[in-house]
């Protein structure tokens, strides 16, 4: 299964051209792509993320036929120079990069504060693959409820998280989810703009739409692969 909002969804459907069959779910619909993924356009931020996902999950589970890998796809801001517009970025670390309690000491994640999880980790063999038929970077993509609009604040998150690559809305609440199930998780992440301060005149979505297209059309064995094995 792929979650991503509905023009992502899109992208990653054209990599997959088979016909398509919608299943409406409690605030979700999973669309049914025949030779390829279930799609699901699971919302913006990490909280619909995961109750979309998670629902996806629990009624593939009922009915018998559970996923065995869900995908994260989506477009996202770029910390550069590691990520520039338009690069594909496959995360080896799925981090919520806002999780947690602001102190005057800093910033403690939730797990500093003995409780819960903010990490979650794809398969590395899975990760180095993926990386490797689509020519993306592999790093750590952060989740954030806050999109990064200033000079500072994307200093502050690349200290904290010095590999961070990307940073989106959606990846730790699908992986939260899909953890719930058991089921391993991948996230991929095409850049539209650089995380920084806010300037929509940067950004360059329609690049970064393409950019998952074709990624996601060179992805498509492993993924095919990972499925069967």
């Amino acid at each position: 299964m792929a979650t991503a909002v509905p023009a992502e969804r899109d992208a990653v459907a054209e990599a997959f051209p088979g016909p398509v069959r919608e299943r409406e779910l409690p605030g979700a619909v999973v669309h049914r792509v025949a030779g390829g993924p279930d799609l699901l356009a699971a919302g913006v931020g990490p909280a619909l993320a995961a109750a979309s996902t998670a629902a996806a999950l629990t009624a593939a589970a009922l009915d018998g036929r559970p996923y065995g890998l869900v995908v994260c796809a989506g477009i996202g801001g770029g910390f550069a120079p590691d990520a520039p517009l338009g690069s594909l970025v496959v995360a080896d670390a799925i981090t919520a990069a806002d999780l947690g309690a602001e102190t005057a000491e800093g910033f403690l994640p939730v797990t500093e504060l003995g409780f819960g999880t903010v990490t979650h980790r794809p398969p590395a063999s899975l990760a180095e693959a993926a990386a490797a038929a689509s020519g993306a970077r592999t790093g750590t993509v952060l989740t954030v409820s806050t999109v990064t609009g200033t000079a500072a604040r994307a200093d502050a998150l690349r200290a904290r998280h010095p590999r961070a690559l990307a940073e989106g809305m959606e990846g730790f609440g699908v992986a939260e989810a899909a953890a719930a199930h058991g089921v391993p998780v991948l996230e991929v992440r095409a850049v539209s703009n650089p995380v920084g301060p806010r300037d929509r005149a940067a950004w360059r979505i329609g690049d970064a739409l393409a950019a998952l297209t074709e990624g996601f059309g060179k992805l498509a064995p492993v993924l095919e692969s990972w499925n069967t094995a």
